[in-house]
């Protein structure tokens, strides 16, 4: 309409100015309902291309949408494990910090497991003690064991010596009971000395074995039993949030509710333009919103970032081979805005739904010597034009609450 009133006055108002004075037709004699068009065609026809052409230039350099929104994350509260409640430590709309409880599952059974582990425990270090007294025990079997094998070794030397001096008191038979009672000595003491080595082995290598399984079993326990509490992840806000003692957890079925990370969603929208405003919609780029949380109000904007990718064209492998033909609508060039002055954004609430205006600027294109004027006066005519979907984007803001409350009653 803004573009349809502007062109009739440069084609319909002058071409019916020339008619009355120049002609000297009169509107209502010789201009009427049933001779307009004949009279004024030229300027009527002018008119149709020029606002087709302005609408044309206005909205491919300066696109809009409606398909705004500051998205933000949300955190679902959830255990690792099913389980029942026992404790509640927040309410809903609650602000958390991170590291706050949350709520808690029952816990018996790590709990059970936990002294299980601190007995295993004492079991090892009892064992440790016994083992230092085996060892002693062991040790004391080794002295006697080498005494036992020095005796039998004196007397065989002694009876040695007589026998190689002809004496008639040392049999042959003597000193073969002698010699077997060494081997036999030797072997025990040997034994001993097997002994002591394997209670070493206990001491040095199972024993800290079963004492490092042990302490694993420890803190693993203890790992499952910290895991009954749940903790906040972040700080944030807690909603949907109705969890009482004795209710079913389950990480899968039933989560307990949700967190909104603090800050998430502020200061940073997600503008969907028509695919055709790809070359157009670039980083750096000034934009606009209006959102209808916060009406009367122009935020000037700036683009940050451009997704480099349609959503509308992504797949995912499945048994089936996709055809190119179900995807009918087209999708949209996400771009990301965030406010050209720090604090104009705070009190829109994340999630709230806007209207967005990019502008084309060719300031620095224009400051080239070697541009033709054509060209030249062609980009003047792109950035001058912006001006009619600036106008356009305050005229809704002053209609919408008219709209919102009158005309759809929400």
């Amino acid at each position: 309409m803004i573009e349809m009133f502007l062109c009739s006055l440069v084609t319909i108002l002058p071409d019916y100015l020339f008619r009355h004075y120049v002609q000297g037709k009169r509107f209502g004699e010789h201009i009427n309902f049933f001779t307009v068009w004949y009279e004024l065609r030229w300027g009527i026809t002018l008119c149709l291309m020029l606002t087709i052409s302005l609408i044309t230039i206005v909205f491919y350099y300066h696109p809009s949408t409606s398909n705004t929104v500051s998205a933000f994350r949300t955190v679902t509260i959830l255990s690792e494990g099913a389980g029942r409640v026992e404790e509640v430590y927040v309410s809903n709309n609650q602000s958390v910090e991170a590291g706050d409880p949350i709520f808690k599952l029952d816990s018996s059974r790590q709990l059970a497991a936990l002294e299980s582990a601190e007995r295993q425990i004492e079991e090892v270090e009892a064992a440790v003690v016994v083992a230092e007294t085996d060892r002693a025990a062991a040790a004391a079997a080794v002295d006697q064991a080498e005494a036992a094998l020095l005796q039998v070794r004196e007397d065989l030397d002694r009876r040695l010596t007589l026998q190689a001096r002809g004496s008639t008191v040392v049999s042959e038979r003597d000193v073969e009971v002698l010699e077997n009672e060494l081997d036999v000595q030797q072997g025990a003491l040997d034994a001993a000395r097997a002994g002591v080595a394997s209670v070493d082995a206990n001491l040095t290598v199972l024993l800290p074995a079963q004492r490092a399984s042990a302490e694993a079993a420890l803190e693993q326990a203890q790992v499952e039993l910290e895991k009954m509490t749940v903790y906040a992840g972040t700080s944030g806000r807690v909603e949907q949030f109705a969890l009482q003692v004795g209710d079913i957890v389950n990480p899968i079925l039933r989560p307990a509710g949700i967190l909104v990370p603090e800050g998430s969603g502020h200061d940073r929208f997600q503008a969907g333009f028509p695919q055709i405003s790809a070359q157009v919609v670039k980083r750096g780029g000034v934009a606009e919103i209006m959102c209808i949380s916060k009406p009367f109000t122009i935020v000037p904007m700036v683009i940050v970032e451009v997704q480099d990718v349609i959503a509308a064209g992504q797949i995912r492998p499945t048994d089936s081979l996709v055809d190119a033909q179900p995807q009918n609508t087209p999708g949209t060039i996400v771009a990301f805005l965030e406010p050209i002055y720090p604090g104009q954004t705070d009190d829109i609430p994340p999630g709230s739904r806007c209207t967005a205006n990019a502008y084309t600027s060719n300031h620095e294109r224009l400051e080239d010597p070697d541009l033709g004027f054509g060209h030249r006066t062609f980009l003047h005519v792109v950035d001058t034009v912006g001006l009619i979907h600036a106008a356009g984007l305050r005229l809704r803001s002053l209609l919408l609450p008219l709209q919102m409350l009158v005309f759809t009653g929400h």
